[in-house]
Parts: C-alpha cells; structure tokens; sequence
C-alpha cells in the first residue's frame, strides 16, 4: 500500500508542477486560458496573483516528492509526514476550489482525486503495515 501510496503522491506532485508551469509559466496564454475558463482581460488582470499561486502548487510538489523519497529510504515518520503534508494541502486546495467556484468542479476533481489516493493508501499501508 505504500508503495501505491508513494506512486499516486508522485502523480500528483506531476499534476502540481504542470498546473505551476500553467499558473507561473503561461497564464496569459490561450491554451492556459482556455484550461482555466477566463478570458484575457481576466488574465491579465490576475497575472501576479496566479505566478505566486503556481508557487504554491509548486511547493507542495516538492513537499510531496521530498516525501515519498524520505519514504523510499525508509524514513517512515518523516517521509509519512511530507506526503500527508503536501498532498493534503493540495486535497484541501481542491475542496476550496469546488466549494467556492462550483463552475470549477471538474477541475478540482482532477486537482484531488489523486492526493485523495495518496492520503487513502499511505493511511492503509500505515495501519496495515505494508
């Protein structure tokens, strides 16, 4: 199950650098525009506020993939502790999402769906000892 665990928080680490690289990289863009459902006036005007939030997705990437390479090594409580860190601060990200923006449901789903994985497992794979 740690394992598991460790495979769907390294999936959704993925999943954050690529919305980093959306969200810091190429907001502006049609094709970023088009993910996020604003227009280019919108765009422009939260430009700033989306290059530090990608930092954000960024950061609880690396907190995540810190994580599973602590667990990887066989540091259990330092390891468990990144992944349930940086995942479930991406499960919550999405859950605000969803709840505040229900027009963005689909895209908090996806946003969740694999931290949600990586908490489930690495709870089972803890209690079950595997």
């Amino acid at each position: 199950m740690i394992i598991a665990a460790q495979i769907f928080a390294t999936a959704a680490a993925l999943l954050h650098i690529y919305i980093f690289s959306m969200e810091s990289l190429t907001w502006t863009t049609a094709k970023t525009r088009s993910v996020f459902k604003t227009s280019e006036a919108e765009a422009e005007a939260t430009r700033e506020m989306a290059f530090n939030q990608g930092f954000y997705n960024l950061f609880l990437a690396i907190a995540s993939i810190a994580g599973v390479i602590a667990l990887g090594l066989g540091h259990m409580a330092v390891g468990a502790t990144l992944v349930f860190a940086g995942t479930g601060s991406m499960l919550a990200a999405a859950l605000v999402l969803a709840l505040g923006s229900p027009g963005k449901a689909k895209l908090a789903i996806k946003q969740g769906v694999l931290p949600f994985l990586a908490i489930a497992l690495l709870i089972l794979g803890l209690v079950l000892g595997n």
